[in-house]
């Protein structure tokens, strides 16, 4: 296995294009489309070829009233109803330092979407969260298990006031993808979701934005090295995907 600074950061996503974004020098990418135990699989398998740290990337529903999309949250810890999953210190101080106007603040990780005010009100309460996602809490739980650096940036797309309709909520295909053809079932169904999908659209591209120009900030690794070896020159920051 290579020295520990040359072994890559392991991003883990839900998305594909939320995976574009985060691939550059020095990540691997791993994406799970909301199908956890297939993520859990290949999370493991990613750590067992050797990495120095797993990062939560992409985007997340908003619990705080404030938050709008595009807001970009830094973690400061993970948490459930009954736990909770600290960020490494210094890898979230630096990337607070290098991605403007981002928010320190906990997320709250779920195994099952919430897609309704009257539950991200609910979670809120529970959870004192600002934000939630479901990806955070396996990369979490995986990197206190093999004692390494865990890191989550979210950016929200759907607010804390907005619904996500039907159509909105069917489940991804394998790698990240939407599953047009059930997706496009759902709009012939219940045409006057119409409205609501196209504001989810919108909101996500905000939210997509605000992960490009974060990921610009943080070059190789995303800037772990940096921290564990913060003697060693600063690199140029990647170009993502758009």
């Amino acid at each position: 296995m290579p020295p520990q600074s040359q072994l890559p950061v392991v991003a883990v996503t839900g998305l594909t294009f939320e995976a574009r974004i985060a691939s550059g020098p020095g990540v691997v990418t791993v994406c799970g489309g909301g199908h956890l135990e297939q993520l859990e699989a290949d999370l493991t398998e990613a750590v067992s070829r050797g990495c120095r740290g797993i990062v939560s990337f992409g985007i997340a529903g908003g619990l705080a009233d404030h938050l709008e999309p595009g807001a970009c949250i830094v973690a400061r810890s993970i948490v459930t109803h009954t736990e909770r999953f600290e960020s490494h210190l210094e890898w979230a101080s630096h990337l607070l330092q290098n991605i403007p106007g981002a928010i320190h603040a906990d997320i709250a990780g779920v195994t099952v979407p919430v897609c309704t005010p009257a539950d991200k009100v609910a979670l809120a309460r529970a959870t004192s969260s600002a934000a939630v996602d479901m990806e955070s809490l396996l990369c979490a739980t995986v990197a206190k298990a093999n004692g390494l650096p865990f890191a989550a940036i979210r950016a929200v797309a759907d607010p804390s006031h907005r619904a996500l309709p039907s159509a909105a909520q069917i489940n991804l295909l394998p790698g990240g993808k939407p599953d047009m053809p059930a997706v496009m079932r759902s709009v012939m169904g219940r045409p006057q979701q119409i409205r609501a999908l196209v504001r989810v659209g919108l909101d996500t591209r905000t939210a997509r934005a605000s992960l490009v120009r974060a990921r610009r900030m943080l070059g190789h690794g995303f800037g772990l090295g940096d921290v564990m070896e913060p003697s060693r020159a600063q690199p140029q920051a990647v170009a993502p995907a758009e």
